[in-house]
């Protein structure tokens, strides 16, 4: 009912999930980064507990393989999942179940996986996973939106469109990009939508909130009133 792309960014060490179906919110379900470690995407009938599992096990070390392999052992629905993930050194891995929804599989490239089922034909992969392998022009999350829209000019989900996501994790504990359509009937033009607002509205203040470096962020009142003026707000914090 599925599909999507995992990747890694080997210049930046970004990992990234984009995903889109026809169903209810699939952001709530099927993505799981995590910084340093991996990326995955667990659909078909998804299994929520499989995404950590897998994250746990390349977290110890093993590789995208292994941790997917380790993880689909104690689950006996895994006939009735998808699953596929990219570890830290841009390994993939993929599962279709037995079980799954024809058209249903996966495509492996040189750090990312497309993946997909419940889909009107084969080309939704190969299209979404030839767009992201040519377009290195654009950065990664211009990039992913655009190899889905070509999976979704190729047939999409047989059932329709509903929902979409796009997470994204590069330094910090929890995403930089976290966008979501969760019911829309162009979900992803509306998620392209959102991550323009995104680039213009989050992206320019990003070095400023509270990370790993730098715990507690900007805090100079000063300075933060200066670029709400520069952007036209009339806002003061109380002294």
């Amino acid at each position: 009912m599925t599909w999507s792309i995992v990747a890694r960014d080997p210049a930046s060490g970004a990992f990234a999930v984009a995903v889109t179906t026809c169903n209810l919110a699939v952001g709530a379900s099927c993505p799981f980064l995590r910084t340093g470690v991996g990326a995955v995407s667990t659909q078909s009938m998804s299994n929520r507990y499989l995404g950590p599992a897998v994250l746990d096990a390349m977290a110890r070390g093993l590789s995208a393989r292994l941790a997917l392999d380790s993880a689909l052992a104690g689950d006996e629905g895994r006939g009735l999942r998808q699953i596929h993930a990219v570890d830290a050194r841009g390994r993939v891995a993929a599962h279709t179940g037995e079980n799954c929804v024809e058209w249903c599989g996966s495509v492996a490239g040189d750090g990312f996986s497309v993946a997909g089922n419940m889909l009107s034909g084969e080309r939704v992969v190969t299209e979404t996973a030839e767009v992201f392998a040519r377009r290195t022009d654009l950065p990664l999350p211009e990039r992913l939106m655009a190899a889905l829209h070509a999976g979704q000019d190729a047939g999409g989900d047989r059932r329709g469109r509903q929902s979409a996501a796009l997470m994204l994790t590069s330094t910090e504990d929890f995403p930089d990009i976290n966008l979501r359509v969760d019911d829309h009937a162009e979900p992803l033009v509306e998620l392209s939508r959102l991550l323009g607002l995104w680039r213009t509205q989050a992206e320019p203040s990003q070095h400023t909130r509270p990370s790993r470096a730098n715990p507690a962020g900007l805090t100079d009142m000063d300075a933060i009133e200066a670029a709400w003026r520069a952007r036209g707000m009339d806002l003061r914090f109380r002294r």
